[in-house]
């Protein structure tokens, strides 16, 4: 059973507050089910946008975590604002959370190689 999006946001936000970085939840969705955005700052003004992964690429195994792919990856920020607008028109419920990290780290589970 997949962890419910609420407690998933709560654990990631402590985690990056804990490890000395920031996080805020900029949009709150479905507690129960929404799909969860990260938008990652960096220091040079760029950001990279993490979404849900497609169905696709998740294995058997995996189907009960969650898996994040880059959608953007150091783009300008009206260019990630611009991608989460259009998320948002075709699912409302969706979260929203900006950490601000060097690295991406362990703190989400990335598909691909």
């Amino acid at each position: 059973m997949r962890i419910r999006s609420d407690i998933f946001v709560s654990a990631l936000t402590r985690r990056v507050f804990n490890d000395g970085g920031y996080a805020a939840v900029v949009r709150k969705g479905s507690d129960a089910s929404g799909a969860i955005f990260v938008r990652q700052r960096f220091r040079d003004g760029l950001e990279t946008l993490f979404g849900p992964a497609p169905q696709a690429l998740i294995e058997r195994e995996d189907r009960d975590d969650r898996l994040f792919e880059a959608r953007l990856s150091r783009a300008e920020p009206e260019a990630v604002e611009a991608l989460v607008a259009r998320e948002a028109k075709f699912d409302g419920d969706l979260w929203l959370v900006e950490i601000e990290v060097d690295e991406i780290g362990d703190y989400l589970a990335l598909a691909g190689p």
